[in-house]
């Protein structure tokens, strides 16, 4: 099982139906075939951090987080959720499966879709502040 994490803060100025929208579009994309379970929510981490809202999935293998990052319903949400994203943090991922080489596989799918599909690479760039793995 690998586990996907992300924090993430609104942009200043985000109302608070347009955050409601943004968290459906996680939902809807946390629901998806390839995913195991997932939440959607705040963050309960330090509050210094400037992270205001967590999301996290759980994705069987590398053969389903491939599936995961492709599926329509997840790009299509990207494009609703990213544009008003002040920040987001990456991981750190975590998995129960051990081979010492999965962090850097997991890097591998996330570098091709970033050559894949240019304009999403373009809109997370600003706002990544931390890499997969």
């Amino acid at each position: 099982m690998i586990i996907h994490t992300l924090r993430f803060a609104f942009r200043d100025g985000t109302t608070e139906e347009r955050k409601e929208e943004v968290l459906a579009a996680m939902r809807r994309t946390a629901s998806v075939d390839s995913v195991s379970f997932a939440t959607v929510g705040q963050h309960l981490g330090d509050p210094a951090e400037g992270f205001t809202h967590a999301y996290c999935v759980g994705i069987e293998d590398l053969a389903a987080l491939e599936r995961y990052m492709h599926d329509p319903t997840h790009v299509a949400g990207d494009a609703e959720i990213l544009p008003h994203l002040a920040r987001i943090a990456v991981g750190p991922d975590l998995s129960d499966d051990m081979d010492p080489e999965l962090g850097l596989k997991i890097m591998a799918l996330n570098d091709r879709k970033l050559a894949m599909y240019p304009e999403w690479a373009a809109q997370l760039a600003p706002i990544m502040e931390v890499r997969i793995a």
